[in-house]
């Protein structure tokens, strides 16, 4: 099997230009390994790549799943070990990309098969948080699942819901299932990753203005759009990043300069969790701290030749 690259990074971090700029010179094509990208519906807030982005590389997983949708990280799995199948029948590489993680580690590693929990389960637990908060959660799931709960801490609230809500659908406690994983997709020969780690403080401010970018060219509308569905404000697709705030501008509960502040810190404050999950998930990824498109590609192409000799590539 043709080995797999798999680009990493935090939001904003130029993974998908590097990503088709990899597939161009290897022979590749792009799979999408971001959890918002995969709705039709958030084309600008997720900033998913336009047809004028991909320049003719084939893209795969991108703005095909219904907002209204609940898509999982299995369901991702089972798209994206079809779609790497497709690829190696036609002798193309395949070039993942996305901010992730659980994508990627549950591609790697596996992924624990956890039944679906019923939509009256989810709904309890939903309201438990909002009475209760994430120290109420913690304390309700301490005592069934004591392994998750002190590996959580009392600040992540939506990791702590869905390990309580896990318990109560299921009567075991989450850890149970994560020790138990299906096989990954791919092996460990199977695939190389590299993870993106630009200075903070220059990633902020591209943050930041590209958000500005994204009102410039229809993020308002989309939010609209999708409020006028009245769909669950629980779905995925609902809580993308400045989704909330946006819907809560169109509503008319707070203004412009309000919605795109907090649009921006939420976006800054996922950054440095991402950054956090890479340090502790992907500890032997290669990191390419230079945000220079020229210092990524060689980085990449160099990497890949180690595990992929010879490479039909002009590397020049």
């Amino acid at each position: 099997m043709t080995p797999a690259i798999l680009i990493h990074g935090p939001t904003a971090s130029g993974k998908t230009a590097l990503a088709i700029e990899v597939a161009r010179r290897l022979g590749g094509e792009v799979i999408n390994a971001d959890s918002m990208q995969v709705y039709r519906d958030l084309q600008v807030i997720s900033a998913r790549p336009t047809e004028e982005e991909m320049d003719g590389v084939k893209h795969h997983l991108f703005g095909h799943v219904n907002a209204a949708e609940r898509y999982s990280t299995g369901e991702w799995l089972e798209e994206v070990r079809a779609t790497i199948r497709n690829l190696e029948l036609r002798g193309k590489r395949a070039v993942l990309v996305g901010g992730t993680g659980l994508y990627l580690l549950a591609m790697t590693r596996g992924l624990s098969n956890i039944p679906p929990v019923p939509d009256d389960v989810r709904a309890d637990v939903r309201a438990i948080a909002d009475a209760e908060g994430a120290d109420g959660l913690r304390a309700r799931l301490a005592p069934v699942d004591p392994e998750v709960a002190d590996r959580l801490g009392t600040g992540d609230r939506q990791r702590l819901a869905r390990a309580y809500e896990v318990y109560l659908a299921t009567g075991k406690p989450l850890s149970d299932f994560q020790r138990n994983r299906q096989p990954p997709v791919l092996q460990e020969n199977e695939w190389m990753g590299v993870a993106l780690t630009p200075p903070r403080a220059k990633l902020y401010q591209k943050i930041d203005r590209r958000f500005e970018g994204m009102l410039m060219q229809g993020a308002m509308e989309e939010a609209r759009q999708l409020i006028k569905r009245d769909l669950d404000p629980e779905l995925p697709a609902m809580k993308a990043h400045g989704m909330p705030w946006l819907a809560a501008f169109a509503r008319g509960e707070i203004t412009a300069e309000f919605a795109a502040e907090n649009a921006k810190r939420d976006t800054r404050r996922y950054a440095k969790r991402q950054f956090t999950w890479i340090g502790r998930q992907f500890p032997f990824w290669p990191r390419i701290p230079s945000p220079e498109p020229e210092d990524r590609l060689r980085v990449i192409l160099a990497l890949y030749r180690e595990i992929d000799r010879p490479v039909e590539a002009d590397y020049s």
